[in-house]
């Protein structure tokens, strides 16, 4: 009986040692990451613009407008559709070699709100695929949601596949309606502010658009504004960055030795709170290779203080000054490290 009784204890701990070791090993698949910020304007009190297209299934303007950025050495942002890069792929392969920024609006532009999980991801990696082989170049991390239709399922579910900004608008041109060019003129003059995303598009159906860009881009450099992409304004690395899907058995140590690169880079790029935490399928950023340049050290002084950008996290924040999550955590008496807001001021220790 005492032997019978030990072998049942014996089975019972080991029982308990494979369940927490299932446990363990388990929380390494689960995700960690900063959900998806949705973006109207630029966090800046510098006048700069952020002009940006939409591209649908016609991209009837997309040479008139290309021409006119040119003549006035101007770089946007085209949100691409897959139909459209479908129908018109030189015309899409010209948006990228001019040097203007590309990111996702779907492949058949419809309303996220309405469609599943799996419909969302088919039609963002479609569209990253086709974008990719066309140009060379990701569209990651911007998204526009086709009708401007978020919710919270949307937010995740783009964030999941590499999608962490969600890209809306201070100004909407209303151009789609096929309103007068004086209109859309007015439209963004009368609206005009630091830090603005201006939505317009590219298709037959925004006939005013062509003649009201000259126009636009005058007036605002008259009034002292620069124009920048929406990843200049958000301070984001340039679209020829590389990307990589986490497999079975993946660290991030294992894919920074990979692609040359360190697990804190990776983290911040990814903008991951818990280096031990990633998933199979998670869509990566692989750091350095969109020639950015990190944002210089500021000369140190008595008490330091920084307003939270778009895009910022503690962790990329104390990289930047170099310091520690926890010593800002502590000066600023954070209760959670993993929720700063865009406009915060922190002081920096």
């Amino acid at each position: 009986m005492k032997r019978q009784t030990k072998l049942s204890l014996h089975k019972a701990v080991i029982s308990l040692l494979i369940g927490l070791l299932l446990l363990f090993t388990a929380g390494f698949s689960a995700v960690s990451a900063a959900p998806t910020q949705t973006v109207t304007k630029g966090q800046t009190t510098e006048k700069v613009v952020a002009l940006t297209f939409d591209d649908g299934s016609d991209g009837t303007n997309i040479t008139s407008i290309l021409n006119t950025l040119a003549t006035h050495n101007v770089k946007a942002t085209f949100f691409l559709t897959g139909s459209g890069a479908a129908n018109h792929p030189t015309k899409i392969r010209d948006i990228a070699n001019r040097g203007h920024d590309i990111a996702n609006h779907s492949y058949s532009h419809p309303d996220f709100t309405t469609i599943s999980s799996t419909k969302m991801k088919s039609e963002l990696q479609r569209t990253e695929d086709l974008i990719r082989q066309l140009t060379g170049k990701s569209t990651k991390p911007l998204f526009r949601p086709p009708f401007g239709a978020y919710n919270s399922t949307v937010l995740k579910h783009i964030g999941d596949a590499g999608y962490r900004y969600n890209i809306m608008w201070t100004i909407d041109t209303v151009d789609w309606t096929g309103n007068s060019s004086n209109d859309i003129v007015q439209r963004v003059m009368n609206r005009i502010t630091p830090g603005a995303i201006i939505l317009m598009h590219t298709g037959a159906g925004a006939s005013g658009t062509p003649k009201a860009l000259p126009t636009i881009i005058s007036r605002l450099k008259n009034m002292g504004y620069r124009f920048v992409t929406v990843r200049q304004l958000l301070n984001l690395t340039s679209s020829t960055q590389r990307t990589y899907t986490v497999r079975s058995g993946d660290t991030l140590y294992r894919i920074a030795l990979r692609h040359g690169t360190t697990v804190q880079k990776l983290a911040a790029a990814n903008n991951i709170t818990n280096v031990n935490l990633i998933r199979v399928g998670q869509v990566l950023v692989i750091p350095g290779s969109g020639g950015s340049t990190p944002a210089p050290t500021p000369p140190p002084s008595t008490t330091r203080r920084y307003t939270v950008k778009a895009g910022d996290t503690l962790y990329s924040i104390a990289r930047r000054y170099g310091t520690t999550v926890q010593k800002i955590v502590s000066a600023n008496k954070l209760s959670n490290p993993n929720l700063i807001r865009v406009g915060q001021v922190l002081v920096i220790p």
